[in-house]
């Protein structure tokens, strides 16, 4: 047994499944993975003596790979100069990247008014932030703007404001009463009763959030006049718009954000970025333009580590790294590398495999029922895929995978198919 040593105290380690006993029962994970090591878009198992391709990137989070050396150098470097500051001062590192975050997003054809970033910790915090500015800014013009649209199959978070915007009952329902007022309405419905639902109610709602690409819920893009056509009457009727990017921005759609795909008139009052933002360190923002920052007075919201000097550090090398227009250009190359594969697989079980969805390396791929023997068939055989929804898997891996790790890691995942359907 390995002893660790803190001070006059001294812990000693529990191998095997007795670990888990110090765990909350909050996850269900995997007993025969324990992951020790990662190299760009491989894991490593070295209790087990196990290697996988990983084809999830920490759930979106690792966009320029495990270990990257850069991000090490830049950790190693801060770490020494300065973790923490506080909010009471500015610090150099979160002014650069404020600065660079607004005019980067600008320039890559993302919000064309961003003009003001508050940084926090993690997508959750980012999006309880949007929704607080959200009603700050309602209440500011009518006391009872207090009201906010999601979207069936959303996920926005796990705090209580979040979780009140996110729509799979078992993620709300186990925690009685939430937050009032949020309202949930169908993207697939016609866009006439979705602009008459908010005209209708413009005298109570602040805001409204949306995923330009549904994660969690299944992989569903947002078709462009969805998005221009809720922009244009909650611009007409005062609601605010936020845009949730936590998951499919920050390069993983094949543009800068996915909002980018969008003309300008579509664009949002806030969006919010996390997961890739650290490449694997915790933080988050949330951007607004001047008509939300002017809403916003001082003591109305705050964060400790949020801003911190380590963590905005990570986040200008992380964002140098992916706001490159060849990076860019190679990630939809590489999204053309999955759909290939993915499309013959389609064509040799069409009864069983419904649909393709998504863009740039953010991919879904939705079956008849539910695939979970097909994702414990790939790690069995060394490939690491997720599902979203409950019958698609999901593809999100590191956006500097090799394309030959790509071709390996499909390979995997069409012989765990065939094994698996062949038995149907």
């Amino acid at each position: 047994m390995l002893k660790r040593c803190f001070g006059s105290q001294s812990v000693q380690s529990v191998s095997g499944v007795g670990r888990k006993a110090f765990q909350v029962t909050t996850y269900a994970r995997a007993d025969d993975l324990v992951i020790s090591r990662g190299v760009n878009a491989r894991l490593f198992d070295d209790v087990n003596g196990k290697s996988y391709i990983d084809f999830t990137a920490g759930i979106a989070v690792t966009s320029i790979g495990h270990s990257n050396a850069g991000v090490a150098g830049v950790l190693a470097e801060q770490s020494q100069r300065l973790l923490h500051s506080s909010n009471l001062y500015y610090n150099e590192e979160c002014l650069g990247l404020s600065q660079k975050l607004v005019q980067l997003t600008r320039q890559f054809g993302g919000q064309h008014d961003a003009s003001k970033v508050f940084f926090c910790n993690s997508g959750t915090e980012a999006n309880e932030a949007a929704l607080k500015f959200a009603k700050k800014y309602g209440v500011s013009q009518n006391k009872n703007k207090q009201g906010i649209v999601a979207f069936k199959n959303s996920f926005h978070g796990r705090t209580m404001g979040a979780l009140s915007a996110t729509y799979n009952s078992k993620y709300r329902e186990p925690f009685g009463d939430l937050v009032p007022h949020f309202r949930f309405l169908d993207l697939n419905a016609k866009l006439t009763y979705l602009q008459d639902y908010i005209h209708q109610n413009r005298d109570s709602l602040a805001g409204l959030i949306v995923e330009p690409i549904q994660g969690e819920g299944g992989i569903f893009p947002v078709p462009t006049e969805t998005l221009l056509g809720l922009k244009k009457i909650c611009s007409a009727s005062n609601v605010v718009v936020i845009y949730d990017e936590i998951q499919c921005g920050l390069g993983r759609s094949g543009k800068l954000w996915a909002h980018s795909y969008l003309p300008k008139e579509a664009h949002p009052d806030m969006f919010t970025v996390a997961k890739a933002l650290g490449n694997g360190f915790p933080i988050a923002a949330t951007v607004v333009n001047e008509k939300i920052n002017n809403a916003l007075q001082v003591g109305d919201h705050g964060t400790t580590f949020g801003g911190n000097p380590l963590g905005c550090a990570v986040s200008n090398y992380v964002l140098e790294q992916i706001a490159n227009p060849q990076f860019l250009e190679n990630v939809n190359k590489k999204h053309g590398l999955f759909i290939e594969r993915l499309s013959k697989l389609k064509q040799k079980y069409p009864a069983q495999i419904n649909e393709i969805r998504g863009k740039g390396l953010m991919i879904g791929v939705e079956f008849n029922e539910s695939p979970a023997e097909i994702v414990k068939k790939c790690r069995e055989r060394g490939l690491l895929v997720i599902t979203a929804g409950k019958t698609t898997v999901r593809f999100v891996p590191a956006l500097t995978i090799e394309d030959d790790v790509i071709s390996e890691g499909l390979e995997i995942f069409e012989n765990s198919v065939d094994e698996i359907l062949a038995k149907k």
